[in-house]
């Protein structure tokens, strides 16, 4: 039964993804704002949710570990699996906004999580107050950044006339879809993991890092098909920024998250900004502004052996 339900969950985040990907080229047309910029709020937003629900009922049902190897863990699996995957699907071009605010910023949060983990070893309320308003400023400053930017891209057409009642079911249905996948997929990877006598740490850093993913994988690949790239990257990105700025930082500010397992600070966050980091090297060797299927094979290897690393240790 609980593979049934891995299956279920897939298929809602898949058609999660499709809608809120709709949804954001829309919205990018109303607003007239870059589909960079859509794809690191709305889709990075909604996909982000799984985490946070995820997060919080962990923190307060008692359950630290949970709440901080999900979001590490995710965001490892958005740069290593998901992305990976993403690239191997179609190359991905990338612009300047990446090398100037973008990616800086994901570094700098990530660095940010480490430091405010290996000071006291938790995480607490003022620590996630300033997560959150480090991510309150990264928005405010990319959509001023987006109001400059007058490129413009292909898109699909037909969805500059989309209303914004049609927007709004779109993003309600995607969310909906996203949420109960989410769930469905977490709950029937756990049981099945826990029939083999898994820890709660190796659990949730990768079965339920990697389900929470699937709305970023689901969203991504059905973005890079459909040559809406910028989504793609703009999502990723979005994504790992959200995880860690609205993610820990709300329920840090709920309720204080200590740590509990010592490889969160000795081995996985040190993955999570390894593979944050690794993005430059990759894009600019050896053909410059692009992630290529070859750099997708790189970070898919990569990721394969953290898992196996999380496994075997």
């Amino acid at each position: 039964m609980s593979f049934v339900w891995v299956i279920l969950g897939f298929m809602l985040l898949v058609i999660g993804g499709e809608f809120l990907v709709r949804a954001s080229v829309a919205l990018s047309f109303k607003l007239s704002i870059s589909k960079f910029v859509i794809g690191m709020t709305v889709v990075s937003f909604a996909t982000s949710a799984p985490e946070l629900l995820v997060s919080l009922n962990a923190a307060l049902s008692g359950s630290p570990a949970i709440a901080i190897n999900n979001v590490v863990g995710s965001n490892i699996a958005n740069i290593g699996l998901v992305l990976g995957i993403t690239a191997i699907v179609g190359s991905i071009a990338v612009d300047k906004t990446f090398y100037k605010l973008n990616w800086p910023s994901m570094m700098l949060f990530s660095i940010a999580l480490y430091y405010c983990l290996y000071n006291d070893n938790q995480l607490i309320f003022w620590e996630g107050l300033l997560l959150f308003f480090a991510l309150i400023a990264f928005l405010y400053i990319l959509l001023r950044q987006a109001k400059k930017d007058t490129a413009v891209e292909e898109v699909d057409e037909t969805l500059a006339i989309v209303s914004y009642f049609k927007i709004t079911l779109w993003l309600l249905i995607g969310g909906a879809a996203l949420y109960f996948g989410s769930e469905w997929l977490v709950d029937g990877a756990i049981n099945m993991a826990s029939i083999f006598g898994v820890s709660e740490a190796v659990i949730s850093v990768s079965v339920i890092a990697i389900g929470t993913s699937v709305p970023e994988l689901a969203a991504s690949v059905i973005a890079a098909a459909k040559k809406e790239k910028a989504i793609s990257l703009g999502n990723l990105i979005g994504s790992n920024i959200f995880n860690i700025g609205s993610v820990l930082g709300l329920t840090s500010m709920i309720k204080t998250i200590p740590i509990t397992e010592p490889q969160i600070l000795t081995r996985d966050i040190f993955w999570m900004i390894a593979f944050s980091a690794v993005l430059i090297p990759l894009i600019l060797i050896p053909k410059q502004h692009q992630i290529s299927r070859s750099n997708g094979f790189v970070l898919l290897l990569g990721y394969g052996m953290f898992i196996f690393l999380v496994f075997t240790q």
